[in-house]
């Protein structure tokens, strides 16, 4: 997968330094533990961090096109492109050239071939910088769902610093991470407006966007987007052409010259794509795919049903994995693996910011840890809730209606700040949430992704509104929960392939009316019926469960006693953020605490609390209330 960073600097009196771009790219080696490189030309810098997974000996980087001994074309790349074999075969016809079996060459020689316009070729999961001698411009680019994260810093000279992830960038001297009032309503509003990367002052390159950069300016280029039309095929038809592109996308992305295997949760989503990697491997007389499962300790003994999960996922992945054949195993986790500093710590350094999801976010972290001591790569179920609806909010009359982010709405979104804010904010001082607007800045966004929705001419008011919904969780809710994925698997060096999010399948099923996409009155009906031959009844029929959180009375008791220790002392930097009679309730409350909010509360400010401390970042907010 990877991991870039990088500087162009147009100034003569600050050019750029190997040193300074040498820390940058250091700051990827979790993306990149295999290899490093670092290329200089004249104003630019390109650093990599290699995660090798095609052509280990031959995919070096960043890797340089020269004709007569000058360089012509380099680039710095990280992903996938799943395509990259038809076309190598094109580009041969077209009397290119090849040293190596990488994807990497494929990806220069198709800009080569067909300049900026290269990217509608390109099917995969990617983000990379590209440095054309000829016209000394750096080209920026991230694949359609961006899948993959680039962020960039423009500087004073029209120069900018770029990486994979923010901390490539404020590794740079000149950077002094800061957040201002936007940015922290953007931290709190898990809303995920696209380009905003909440520091002040840096951007995140937009999904199926384009960035040139050069002496006369940059320019940001849409290459691609979700568009609006008519679907014609019937449900049949459709439900075979559903089946055809997930059987296809499966066997592109199983390609690797590094072990591969899956993540199986047991719901439907891990499980048809287990199942279809299970098949395609037989097909080609290759052992048994390897799949892992996670469960947390006496979590069958202590599991109770309630609202949102019925049942425990870990009999639903065995299950699957002796009716496809997988080689499977299971990641157990106590509390005191969740509660452990160095895996907390971990992950919070991997996202660069703090988000509240808590043990969601460590027990993720310590499952892929476990998963790449096995694999290199492993295919994930992501995306599938929100391709083809499977969020129980999209079936809720009152979240349907809502005039909000239909995740943020009631009966989902229930926090302090009233109906339509998070359960993360409840420990936060309400006179502060009303100082940066925290609602206002939630129905502003909002009401502007509502505004970019492709329309489709004569379609039912209810069609419409089921499109803006799909449209909301491609554009806002599934680059949150990519990012997350990215952050928390780059973290240990393993690449986390989403075949859910092949840009065929999106603008397939995107145009498909709701009525076909729920026909049987389910959540997901027209991804049920494409793959149901292929699980267990007990699983094709599964009801939606979100992502397992530990239910264990020694977590919740281990979180409040973090909570005392973050927060102990007039002094703590995350105090002044805090409602104390909400601080004090929570310090006090029992582990069985009923309030909403305590938990995943507590787990962001805990979050606040190691991103005050270790980052240094500048507030630029009026916290006199």
């Amino acid at each position: 997968m990877c991991g870039t960073a990088g500087w162009v600097s147009f100034d003569p009196a600050a050019p750029v330094t190997a040193p300074v771009a040498d820390a940058m790219t250091a700051t990827m080696a979790c993306r990149g533990p295999d290899a490093h490189g670092l290329w200089l030309g004249r104003s630019v810098a390109l650093g990599h961090r290699r995660l090798s997974v095609i052509d280990p000996a031959g995919g070096s980087q960043p890797m340089v096109f020269e004709h007569g001994g000058e360089p012509v074309v380099a680039i710095s790349y990280t992903g996938e492109v799943f395509n990259y074999r038809e076309l190598r075969k094109q580009l041969l016809i077209r009397g290119h050239g090849f040293r190596t079996d990488s994807d990497t060459e494929v990806v220069l020689h198709a800009y080569l071939e067909w300049g900026e316009d290269f990217t509608e070729h390109l099917n995969g999961m990617y983000a990379f910088a590209l440095w054309d001698a000829r016209t000394e411009e750096l080209l920026l680019v991230r694949d359609r769902l961006g899948i993959k994260p680039l962020y960039y810093w423009p500087l004073p000279d029209g120069g900018v610093l770029f990486g994979s992830e923010p901390k490539a960038i404020l590794a740079h001297p000149s950077v002094r991470p800061a957040i201002d009032t936007e940015g922290f309503a953007e931290l709190l509003g898990f809303t995920k407006t696209p380009g905003h990367a909440v520091y002040k002052g840096m951007y995140e390159l937009l999904p199926g966007h384009t960035l040139r950069v050069g002496r006369g300016g940059s320019t940001l280029r849409r290459y691609w987007a979700v568009e609006s039309h008519e679907h014609t095929d019937d449900l049949e038809t459709t439900v075979g052409r559903v089946r055809e592109l997930l059987e296809d996308i499966v066997a592109r992305q199983l390609v690797a010259d590094v072990p591969v295997g899956t993540l199986l949760s047991g719901g439907l989503d891990s499980s048809i794509i287990t199942a279809l990697a299970a098949r395609h491997r037989t097909a080609l007389g290759a052992p048994p795919i390897r799949s892992f499962a996670l469960d947390f300790d006496r979590h069958g003994d202590d599991f109770r049903a309630d609202d949102w999960r019925g049942t425990p996922d870990a009999p639903f992945a065995e299950l699957l994995a002796r009716h496809v054949g997988s080689d499977h195993q299971v990641v157990t986790l106590s509390p005191g693996h969740l509660l452990g500093r160095g895996a907390r710590e971990a992950i919070m350094r991997a996202r660069d910011l703090p988000f509240d999801l808590g043990d969601g976010d460590t027990s993720l972290y310590l499952l892929f840890q476990e998963v790449r001591r096995h694999c290199t790569v492993a295919l994930s179920g992501e995306a599938a809730d929100e391709v083809f609806g499977g969020y129980r909010w999209f079936n809720h009359p009152d979240t349907i209606t809502a005039d909000t982010f239909p995740w943020l709405a009631p009966p989902f979104g229930t926090g302090i700040s009233g109906p339509g804010s998070g359960p993360g904010e409840s420990l936060i001082d309400p006179a502060l949430l009303a100082k940066i607007d925290l609602q206002g800045y939630r129905a502003q966004r909002y009401h502007e992704a509502l505004a970019e929705v492709p329309r489709l001419a004569g379609e039912s008011a209810a069609d419409r509104r089921m499109r803006e919904i799909g449209y909301l969780h491609l554009t806002r809710f599934l680059p949150w929960m990519l990012d997350r994925k990215d952050r928390a698997s780059m973290a240990v060096g393993l690449e986390v392939r989403v075949p859910f999010c092949d840009h065929r399948l999106v603008e397939y099923v995107f145009n498909t009316p709701w009525a076909m996409k729920s026909f049987d009155g389910r959540e997901k009906s027209l991804l049920r019926a494409a793959t149901r031959d292929l699980l267990p009844p007990e699983i094709a029929d599964r009801v939606k469960a979100p992502y397992p959180t530990s239910r264990d009375r020694r977590y919740l008791d281990g979180l409040r006693t973090s909570l005392k220790r973050a927060t102990e002392g007039p002094d703590a930097p995350v105090r002044e953020l805090l409602d104390e009679d909400a601080l004090a309730a929570a310090t006090a409350a029992t582990a069985d605490d009923p309030r909403p909010g305590y938990r995943t509360g507590t787990e962001l400010v805990l979050a606040l609390d190691f991103w005050l401390r270790g980052q240094n970042v500048g507030l630029d907010v009026d916290l006199e209330l």
